[in-house]
């Protein structure tokens, strides 16, 4: 298989692309032990995260099985997940105690 994203921790919502990945491309990567196939929906960069679970509004966005951050709308799996869809917790001075 090649690895075409990398899911940090099994209860991560969110893969890492590990290059350039088109839209209508299914992505595999391992969950755990397990090996998990994804269609995606977006293009997705190099660097970037796609959702492998529904997020929805409000919700975390878990990786590195931490919450970096929340949804600002429904995200479905195979969707980008960036700062049009999401809020950081990180780096955010405004929202840092």
């Amino acid at each position: 298989m090649e690895k075409q994203a990398v899911v940090i921790h099994e209860i991560d919502n969110v893969a890492t692309c590990v290059k350039d990945v088109s839209a209508g491309t299914t992505i595999s990567f391992y969950r755990g032990n397990q090996v998990e196939s994804l269609l995606l929906q977006e293009n997705i960069p190099l660097g970037h995260k796609v959702a492998i679970l529904p997020i929805a509004k409000g919700e975390e966005v878990v990786k590195y099985a931490e919450s970096i951050g929340k949804a600002i709308k429904d995200i479905q799996p195979g969707q980008h997940v960036h700062v049009h869809n999401m809020v950081s917790k990180r780096g955010r001075g405004d929202l840092e105690n």
